[in-house]
């Protein structure tokens, strides 16, 4: 079989972004190579680095770029330089911007463990036992995006969603279901905000009709946050509304032992998706070399199943991770006392895996 051709735009952003970027890249190039494809890769600004040098947080060219691409690969966005609250420009901006512009609405977070990593995490090991959770946040509404105000003695931010909006990323989570346990946890605070009620009615509805085989289950947020910890492998596909998946998602990065190790996507209604790790810039580590990179490299592997439609390839790159994993090769993060492996270290482990 043929190989096919892809154009990939890199944005390394911020802080240890260009790092983990760089090392899923030079994976991709591997995995082009190992399997008969072309990829080419397009670098561009965004962020704190984009502001520097063009006063904006996603240039043009970038928009451009990443319109006409395939795929975009992202490092990762911000740093106390650029942390002043009342500043007219700001990194996030950029992120918010792009995911505009791509027209990208559901966040997909897998998080899944690896078992020789039950010991990186501060939850026991027999809670964590066949936890395999996708999580699905809906990513251009909510209270993010609505009408912001403020004055001097007070302040507002407006949450609101419309049916359409709940109703494709509901579409997404059941086809996702589907393809997995057929259980979706949808989350929401029902009991107090009409956004919700919205949300709890639609998502029924979507579900009920168009993916009757699917088992609902609603959960109030707060419980959800509660029952991640207490028994995270009963959960399946967890939906969920914008803030809510942002502040969930990060708690369940603790079940993986680091946040270095959680990749995402987001996706639209074609095949363009943006692909990122969880974690921040993580500026204090910058350009020491000793940054993970796991999170990246998984989140290309997710690129290569959503964007590219090559699952056996993302397989390639998911198993090669384990393998660097189990041989080893363990950045600071999920070292766990043991001898830490070095950003490049982390990329090359994999790489090699891939090659064989």
């Amino acid at each position: 079989m043929s190989g096919i051709q892809a154009k990939i735009v890199v944005l390394g952003g911020d802080g240890i972004g260009p790092e983990v970027a760089g090392e899923a890249a030079r994976v991709l190039d591997a995995v082009a190579q190992r399997f008969g494809h072309r990829f080419t890769f397009e670098e561009h600004l965004i962020g704190g680095a984009a502001i520097d040098a063009t006063q904006s947080a996603l240039p043009q060219a970038a928009i451009e770029a990443c319109s006409s691409a395939d795929a975009v690969l992202l490092g990762a966005v911000g740093g106390p330089k650029w942390s002043d609250p009342n500043a007219t420009v700001r990194p996030e901006q950029g992120l918010l911007a792009l995911r505009k512009a791509l027209g990208v609405f559901a966040n997909l977070r897998p998080v899944t463990l690896h078992p020789a990593l039950l010991d990186a995490s501060p939850i026991k090991a027999e809670v964590l036992r066949g936890t395999d959770i996708m999580v699905v946040r809906e990513l251009t509404g909510g209270i993010y995006f609505g009408e912001k105000r403020r004055t001097a003695d007070s302040a507002s931010d407006l949450c609101t969603y419309t049916v359409e909006e709940i109703e494709r990323v509901a579409r997404v989570a059941g086809r996702l279901a589907m393809g997995r346990r057929k259980h979706v946890v949808s989350v929401d605070k029902a009991n107090v905000l009409e956004t919700s009620r919205l949300w709890r009615s639609t998502v029924e509805a979507v579900l009920s009709r168009e993916f009757p085989e699917v088992t609902l289950e609603h959960m109030l947020v707060d419980a959800a946050a509660m029952h991640l910890i207490r028994r995270p492998a009963s959960f399946d596909v967890l939906l969920t509304e914008n803030m809510f998946g942002d502040i969930l998602t990060d708690e369940a990065s603790m079940l993986a032992g680091s946040m270095g190790m959680l990749p995402s996507a987001s996706l639209g209604a074609g095949t363009l998706g943006l692909y990122e790790p969880i974690h921040g810039s993580a500026p204090d580590i910058a350009g020491q070399g000793i940054a993970n990179p796991y999170g990246t490299i998984l989140s290309a592997a997710m690129l290569l199943r959503h964007s590219l439609n090559l699952p056996a390839e993302a397989q390639a790159v998911e198993r090669a991770v384990a393998r660097a994993v189990d041989e080893g090769v363990r950045p600071a993060d999920i070292a766990a006392g043991g001898p830490a492996a070095g950003t490049r270290e982390a990329g090359e482990a994999v790489i090699r895996q891939i090659m064989q």
